[in-house]
């Protein structure tokens, strides 16, 4: 049977660990992490955390180890998780002053082959699409730059 963890939190700690959860921008699992913290310093044991969370006990024990080594930092998740971005905001930046200068519309294929030549960076047309769109706005954009970026 694995040894007995427990956390005991000051009031300024445990304070903190109350008003987290009540911030907007922290994400469930902090929030879960947060709420396991505390349930453990009032004297809950790991499996009934584990089954109020209805998480594996392993779970609820990396969490309190994370506490103990990392502090509030261990809350979060690290990072390097998922896949990393291959493009910055500069990247289109630039290419919008490319086509500022430009006189010729360009379809999503034609803008990715001109993204490759400008900066070095691949994006496929559906993504650089994708990127633009959001970057227009109330989606008359690109209408409006089509209207008045047509060769004659």
């Amino acid at each position: 049977m694995p040894a007995r963890l427990r956390v005991v939190l000051t009031e300024a700690e445990d304070l903190t660990l109350a008003q987290l959860p009540q911030g907007t921008t922290v994400a469930q699992r902090t929030r879960d992490r947060t709420q396991m913290i505390r349930l453990n310093a009032q004297g809950w044991n790991v499996p009934e955390i584990a089954k109020i969370f209805l998480v594996p006990f392993y779970t609820v024990r990396s969490t309190l180890r994370r506490w103990e080594n990392q502090g509030l930092g261990g809350l979060w998740e690290m990072p390097g998780r998922g896949a990393k971005g291959k493009w910055f905001e500069g990247d289109l930046a630039n290419l919008e002053q490319c086509l500022d200068s430009e006189v010729r519309t360009y379809n999503s294929v034609q803008l990715s082959e001109k993204l490759l030549q400008l900066p070095q960076v691949q994006l496929r047309p559906d993504r650089l699409r994708r990127l633009l769109k959001k970057r227009g706005g109330d989606g008359r954009a690109h209408a409006i730059l089509i209207k008045e970026n047509k060769t004659h």
